[in-house]
């Protein structure tokens, strides 16, 4: 973590898919399958009994510690994304070779490396900014 106080809650990471987002965030400490724990019609995570079962990916900032599954699950991304159904920004503890290519051939920027601690800081609802240019993760405003 860069700062203590609110307004500068900062993470580093290593930013290995460039772009950037403002908005959102979609939290879980649970890895995520693209192919069969996402809906690929809706965006919505379907995996029964995972922390985000029913939310939506889209428009949002997802956060979690790693992927899983098939690196088939990289097309299912590519495909949600062609739709408008994929996160606007992916950020993960721990980089994997399903996320880091579907974010790549999606042009979706990916956050990597950051620490764990993040899952324990930010929330659900909180609104972030991801920069994968100068591999910083900031939280702009906190859920109440």
């Amino acid at each position: 973590m860069l700062g203590r106080g609110f307004r500068d809650i900062a993470f580093r990471g290593k930013g290995i898919v460039k772009g950037s987002f403002c908005g959102e965030a979609l939290v879980t400490r649970e890895p995520i399958s693209f192919l069969g724990g996402v809906d690929p019609s809706t965006g919505a995570v379907v995996e029964r009994g995972h922390e985000l079962m029913g939310k939506i990916l889209a428009r949002r900032a997802l956060i979690l510690p790693h992927g899983k599954g098939s690196t088939v699950g990289s097309y299912v991304l590519y495909s949600l994304a062609k739709r408008g159904l994929a996160p606007k920004a992916i950020v993960t503890v721990k980089t994997d070779l399903m996320i880091l290519t579907g974010c790549a051939i999606s042009g979706i920027p990916l956050l990597s490396e950051v620490p764990r601690e993040v899952l324990d800081v930010v929330v659900c609802g909180d609104v972030v900014e991801i920069d994968a240019y100068r591999g910083i993760l900031r939280v702009l405003s906190k859920q109440e």
